[in-house]
């Protein structure tokens, strides 16, 4: 099986990505507190909001209301994203 890079600075995988998005992270900002990728350079944010689509996401109200919607989010690294904000 071929694996396919989405982050190659953090080694993430579109596998990775798909099983975030499906665990319930609908942004860019909500698979980087679950893997780091999109952290580093920033150059596969772009693919990462592609593999994550338009489509409508159950929990996109508690993100756009700046609320942690994935279990197990590492505090420290979503302090630093939405610094970066």
């Amino acid at each position: 099986m071929n694996r396919v890079y989405v982050c190659n600075c953090f080694g993430v995988t579109e596998a990775q990505v798909k099983q975030h998005a499906a665990d319930g992270a609908c942004t860019p900002r909500q698979i980087a507190s679950a893997s780091k990728a999109g952290t580093d350079c920033g150059s596969c944010v772009r693919s990462i909001q592609a593999l994550l689509g338009r489509g409508t996401c159950p929990r996109r109200e508690l993100a756009d209301q700046g609320q942690p919607v994935l279990a197990g989010l590492d505090a420290g690294l979503d302090t630093t994203l939405n610094e970066a904000a």
